[in-house]
């Protein structure tokens, strides 16, 4: 048993040195879009976007530009990921036992519901920009951990694990909101595809069929489908993932193993390609005013205010309720602090942003909006848990 008890948390370490590497790519990324948007390579980097790409299999096919297929393609296989991790930490993770989910699920929920409320309360006044309440609701896991992680040992394991647990409800949230929310009318004929691929790969799952590459062709056809039919293409991921099953006959988990293979990939392709496709803006229109505008400054104060005081205060109420307790050694400015950092909105939040406004005009003030509002949730929730105690033992269990 001696062995054995440390796996965790070194599995723990070594997920954080991971998003750490990944949100630094992240970062970087996002950094050469702004380059490239604001220097004379822009019109290259516009041309590379526009870049059309075909895929055609005999009378049928796809043309879309790479920006497209980056945002509904690539980004199918980051919610692929998304929904592997959930359905693994609903069947025997963090999201297994209702005392260790309830307190997270809580926090996300004031995370989700506050922020919606600050934007609306901003910008909700026009109803075209009412489109994006959503926006700001969202936390980017792997920044929000790779900003944690600089901290060390400075803060307690169980402060990494809340962290974690709430990102990734958040992430469940965001994908509902998606399905719920971001659907255009819906088309008949590649709806009907898209429900006969689902009740195959349900059909695979019950069969307990242990190879990957039937769900994976089955699972490029339902994503055809579910683009054609007018609901978002990258929620084919999320269904596909559900199917996949936890163990196959011979005890092995086909779900870790596709999950451990599509991570490096995920964390160091797709999450950059995206930050470098969507994050470029031209600073040219950069200013205090233009940080003042409905749009901007709506999912600036959503992100760095709204999301903050949603999960304190839920969190808060919680404790003070008796209906859960603080993670094992933190203290309240540990948990103001992770608070903060769920405002590091980035990739969900620019994902959002570009299914709520199809207008080039509102790519802009979406984009200073969320870079601003990530920064300062990053900076400001960093300097919190930096200046908190190291540990504070034993008050875990304390209201």
């Amino acid at each position: 048993m001696a062995n054995t008890a440390p796996a965790p948390q070194n599995a723990l370490q070594r997920f954080m040195r991971h998003e750490a590497f990944s949100a630094g790519l992240l970062l970087l990324a996002a950094l050469l879009a702004i380059v490239f948007s604001n220097s004379p390579l822009s019109s290259l980097y516009d041309r590379f976007l526009d870049t059309p790409l075909i895929i055609q299999l005999g009378s049928v096919g796809l043309k879309k530009p790479l920006l497209l297929w980056i945002n509904d393609g690539l980004m199918a296989i980051f919610f692929l990921l998304v929904g592997l991790e959930l359905k693994r930490e609903f069947m025997e993770g963090q999201l297994a036992s209702r005392d260790q989910v309830l307190l997270p699920a809580l926090a996300a929920a004031g995370g989700i519901a506050v922020p919606a409320l600050v934007y609306l309360a901003i910008a909700g006044v026009d109803a075209t920009l009412a489109k994006g309440w959503a926006i700001p609701t969202a936390t980017d896991i792997a920044f929000a951990l790779g900003v944690f992680s600089l901290l060390g040992r400075r803060v307690p394991s169980s402060l990494k694990i809340f962290l974690l647990t709430l990102a990734i409800l958040d992430d469940l949230g965001a994908i509902i909101i998606i399905a719920a929310f971001y659907t255009d009318t819906l088309t008949f004929t590649p709806m009907v595809a898209a429900s006969a691929a689902i009740l195959v790969l349900i059909l695979f799952n019950r069969l307990r069929i242990a190879r990957l590459a039937p769900y994976i062709i089955v699972g490029v056809i339902l994503w055809v489908s579910v683009l054609k039919s007018g609901i978002h293409a990258t929620l084919a991921g999320v269904v596909l993932a559900l199917t996949i099953p936890m163990r196959n006959p011979d005890g092995t988990s086909m779900l870790k193993r596709l999950e451990h293979a599509l991570h490096p990939y995920v964390a160091y392709f797709v999450m950059p390609l995206f930050a470098f496709a969507n994050a470029g803006v031209p600073l040219s229109g950069f200013s205090m005013q233009a940080l003042l505008d409905p749009l901007p400054l709506a999912i600036l104060l959503g992100l760095f205010l709204g999301k903050q005081i949603g999960v304190f205060s839920m969190v808060f109420l919680a404790v003070k309720t008796g209906l859960a307790r603080r993670p094992e050694a933190a203290g309240w400015l540990h948990i103001y602090g992770v608070a903060v950092l769920t405002g590091i909105g980035f990739t969900m939040s620019l994902f959002i942003g570009m299914l709520s406004f199809a207008e080039p005009e509102h790519a802009a003030g979406v984009r200073f909006g969320v870079i601003i509002g990530s920064l300062l949730s990053g900076v400001v929730g960093y300097l919190v848990l930096r200046l908190a105690p190291a540990t504070e033992s034993g008050q875990g269990c304390q209201t």
